[in-house]
């Protein structure tokens, strides 16, 4: 998050927020802030245009950009009760997207190991069949018929005559 969404969240200026920032760099190493590049700075200001003092979408110095753990940091630097506030407020919602992520992880898991549960029953099935196809096939015997048939009556008739 950059610097002027964390003040207005805070509720203190920007100016104030960058000075206890500064005081207190020691507290913020690259990992949990870092100031935008020359580069990535110009960009910013190309996007909204020149920036006037009354414009909040304008810049006029680079801003601090902070990560998840860099928010968390700025309610030790910030004394104020609703940078108290504020800074609860986010490690609430933090714990709820670790959970989030967690539970998905979870259902991933249990996923791949199902997947790879009927995989192995397709195999074994598959196997299965395989050896029912080799087994030797047998050609059933023509069934002989019970009784006569009209030629060996009558080769019958002609034998006994």
């Amino acid at each position: 998050m950059l610097d002027r969404d964390l003040a207005e969240l805070y509720g203190v200026t920007t100016a104030h927020l960058k000075r206890q920032v500064r005081r207190n760099i020691e507290r913020f190493p690259n990992d949990l802030m870092f100031e935008l590049s020359a580069k990535e700075f110009q960009n910013w200001r190309c996007q909204f245009g020149t920036s006037n003092f009354d414009d909040k979408m304008g810049l006029r110095y680079k801003p601090f950009a902070f990560t998840e753990h860099g928010t968390l940091m700025l309610s030790s630097v910030l004394n104020s009760k609703r940078a108290i506030q504020v800074s609860l407020q986010i490690i609430r919602v933090f714990v709820k997207l670790r959970e989030i992520v967690s539970l998905h992880k979870e259902l991933a898991y249990e996923l791949m190991r199902l997947e790879s549960k009927y995989e192995k029953h397709d195999r074994q099935i598959h196997a299965i069949f395989e050896q029912i196809r080799q087994f030797p096939t047998f050609k059933e015997k023509p069934k002989k018929q019970i009784g006569f048939t009209a030629k060996e009556r009558r080769a019958k008739y002609l034998v006994k005559r």
